[in-house]
């Protein structure tokens, strides 16, 4: 399996605080089945800033640690790039991370209230120059809870979505784990990623478990399979989005 959107990059951002913590990570990891693992540290987002260039070195560390360990992991660099108006302008300043360099997809992060007034443009523009846009845990956010025709519209247009496995298992609560399968239900998820800061965040074999018995194992394989198609810059697997109609809730939750 490959897990897609990790802290796992030692002292960069909140995620794990030194090496011996990343390495807990890349263990626990193997453990549930996971081959390849991204570092997506956060970036722009107020209080970090890890640029392009910095993360590829961090990321050579890291891999040349775990390969000293024995571990049977490879870690790959990407970036969690909060959105803002001037992201086109860091793209051509190299500064923006693409998942495995060269894949052409972006993991980008909304605020936790609110969708910026430019977002829909933003995410038209990347899309334009080449870009596939992948949403960070959307399910948390609070006006995409509010107004779940907002993800329609932005998948509708292009954008994926990535699901945390800490929503899907209920970490953050009943609503919005109830939110995480809705989308799932309704084609407005293509990823599930761990999210992982430390080596108990590391959820993905739960969550598929999870995913299996909700949604069926195709659905739960699909989840899964995407990510090694983004990994590899082809295009993932994605059915025709369906609107979230209000009140609608699945029976288990």
């Amino acid at each position: 399996m490959i897990d897609i959107h990790t802290h796992i990059l030692p002292g960069v951002d909140n995620g794990a605080k030194h090496m011996e913590e990343s390495i807990a990570i890349a263990r626990e990891s193997v453990r549930q089945g996971i081959d390849v693992i991204i570092a997506a540290p956060h970036h722009m987002n107020g209080k970090y800033h890890n640029f392009k260039d910095q993360t590829l070195k961090h990321v050579a560390l890291l891999n040349k640690r775990v390969e000293e360990e024995n571990i049977p992991v490879t870690i790959i660099p990407g970036q969690l790039t909060k959105v803002y108006g001037d992201i086109g302008k860091s793209i051509e300043q190299n500064h923006i991370l693409e998942l495995n360099e060269t894949t052409g997809y972006l993991l980008l992060e909304l605020p936790s209230s609110h969708l910026p007034q430019y977002t829909t443009k933003l995410l038209f523009d990347l899309q334009i120059q080449g870009f596939r846009p992948i949403i960070a845990h959307p399910e948390r956010n609070q006006l995409l809870m509010e107004n779940a025709n907002e993800v329609y519209e932005l998948v509708k247009n292009g954008s994926l979505m990535q699901l945390s496995t800490a929503s899907i298992l209920g970490k953050y609560g009943k609503k919005v784990r109830r939110f995480a399968h809705q989308l799932i239900e309704h084609n407005l998820a293509h990823f599930i990623a761990s999210e992982a800061y430390d080596a108990h965040g590391v959820g993905l074999q739960k969550a598929r478990q999870e995913i299996k018995k909700v949604h069926g194992n195709g659905k739960a394989n699909q989840l899964l399979e995407n990510a090694r198609f983004a990994l590899e810059g082809q295009p993932v697997i994605s059915e025709e989005p369906i609107r979230i109609k209000k009140k609608k809730v699945l029976g288990l939750f």
